[in-house]
């Protein structure tokens, strides 16, 4: 009897690790239709050789193409094989890649940043609470903008972008002893968006880019929904590894890289003129294009080092925002190009946004921009950010957390957890304290850095951040 029971389980176990093996094979083609790799109308894997790929038997590769040409996905052709239904197959970007734990995917940590209300604790989040922008000089400028012409209040933007803004930005430039005419910048929706509109100019679904581990988490989710490869080279304290830099665009010839030469984020990594120079040395000895995000430049007390100012624009291109300095409900960003591709990136401006960003959101920000409060509000702010990252650093030292660098400016801390600490699990724990953190795997496209986190100081002045931390790593 016993050996009869024993047998009936033995059998149950058979088949129900046949089933996963099934559904195992049916996710990971729903995934390759989902992310693209392969297109409506195209033929799947023979079952031999995607039976080899999943190791599995043949016979579960038939159930399982069975089930999905069942349900339309796939359809067999007569001794030729299965094919993707020619039926509109929509494209998701989170199937692209590996599947990620929720507390370290970018898209995931993004929503719940932007979708969670001012109850939550955002130490994790990319921008500063409300009370540290210049919402007077905001205020100041929007009863200016009431007055303003019909047309602005109502029309589209040109396609370059407000004509002010962009000889404003041109003057920015002159003072770093770049030469660059208003007509060589574009204003974008968002420094996203001058990314994605760059992405859809420059690349095909397949190349390959080079980026920074770890680096800011949305390069990868743009790179990602243009289906190309991400190749990333360590960042260290002084900047990208140049060593690995040059043998990665030797080995994958990737069409670009982009990073931050000033307060990189995550790690607030600022370049030595040495490092721009040797960056700007091997990226010209292989016809390599720079996009140097400068979002967070104005952070910085003193001009550093930019690849733009240093290389020009021959194979430099630089984007920004206003985002962190101004208002991040004043969505604005901007492109620094040679003229050539910006003629070529009007046509995709207007291919998906009809022209520029909003004249009344461009407006505003030259107000206030144009105002001589904006200088003194930047002095301040960067004053207080110097103190905010000193007291940040250690009262997270006195719970073991420590900073792995004290950035020169800006607001984030990228900081070593107490060992054996995983920044996924702390997140997920203190998720359940109403606190949202940055683990650092987010940033990372090796998945390598599980024992980072990063903090942002401006959002850490109530004690409880604190106290949730302690309790939480003390209860992992």
């Amino acid at each position: 009897m016993n050996c009869t029971v024993t047998i009936i389980h033995t059998v149950g176990d058979i088949e129900m690790a046949y089933g996963q093996q099934t559904q195992r094979v049916i996710q990971a083609v729903r995934t390759k239709i989902s992310s693209r790799a392969l297109e409506p109308g195209e033929k799947l894997p023979s079952i031999r050789g995607f039976a080899s790929s999943m190791n599995v038997s043949p016979s579960t590769v038939v159930e399982a193409y069975d089930r999905l040409a069942a349900e339309g996905i796939i359809f067999a052709r007569k001794g030729s094989g299965f094919y993707v239904s020619p039926n509109t197959q929509p494209f998701t970007v989170s199937e692209i890649g590996p599947h990620l734990d929720r507390e370290i995917d970018p898209f995931w940590v993004s929503r719940q940043s932007l979708d969670t209300g001012s109850e939550m604790l955002k130490p994790g989040c990319g921008w500063m609470p409300a009370d540290w922008m210049p919402t007077g000089s905001l205020r100041k400028a929007l009863r200016t903008l009431s007055k303003a012409d019909d047309h602005l209040l109502c029309d589209y933007a040109s396609t370059r972008g407000a004509s002010n803004l962009r000889r404003l930005l041109a003057r920015q430039f002159a003072a770093e002893g770049i030469e660059a005419d208003p007509n060589q910048l574009l204003l974008t929706g968002s420094a996203t968006q001058s990314l994605d509109l760059l992405c859809r100019f420059l690349l095909r679904p397949g190349d390959r880019v080079l980026i920074s581990d770890p680096c800011y988490f949305n390069f990868q989710a743009i790179l990602k929904a243009h289906q190309v490869e991400m190749i990333s080279v360590p960042y260290t304290k002084t900047g990208v590894d140049c060593e690995q830099f040059e043998q990665a665009i030797l080995e994958y010839k990737p069409r670009f890289y982009v990073s931050n030469s000033s307060l990189h984020n995550p790690t607030g990594v600022t370049l030595s003129p040495q490092a721009a120079h040797q960056i700007l040395t091997i990226a010209s000895r292989h016809d390599l294009i720079l996009i140097e995000d400068d979002v967070f430049s104005e952070f910085m007390p003193a001009m550093t080092p930019r690849l733009t100012a240093l290389g020009g624009f021959d194979r430099v291109i630089r984007l920004g925002s206003f985002s962190k300095t101004l208002s991040a409900s004043v969505r604005c960003g901007y492109i620094a190009t040679k003229p050539e591709w910006v003629e070529a990136l009007l046509d995709l401006q207007v291919a998906t946004n009809f022209g520029g960003p909003s004249p009344i959101a461009t407006e505003l920000i030259y107000t206030c921009m144009n105002d001589g409060s904006y200088r003194k509000h930047m002095e301040t702010l960067r004053m207080r950010l110097a103190k905010a990252r000193r007291e940040v650093s250690a009262n997270l030292a006195e719970i073991g957390i420590q900073s792995w660098l004290m950035p020169e400016g800006g607001f984030y801390l990228w900081s070593r957890l107490p060992e054996g600490v995983d920044s996924a699990e702390l997140a997920r724990a203190a998720l359940q304290q109403n606190m949202v953190l940055a683990p650092g795997d987010v940033f990372s496209p090796t998945q390598s850095m599980g024992h980072f986190m990063r903090f942002n100081v401006s959002q850490m002045g109530d004690p409880m951040t604190y106290e949730i931390l302690s309790d939480v790593i003390a209860n992992l």
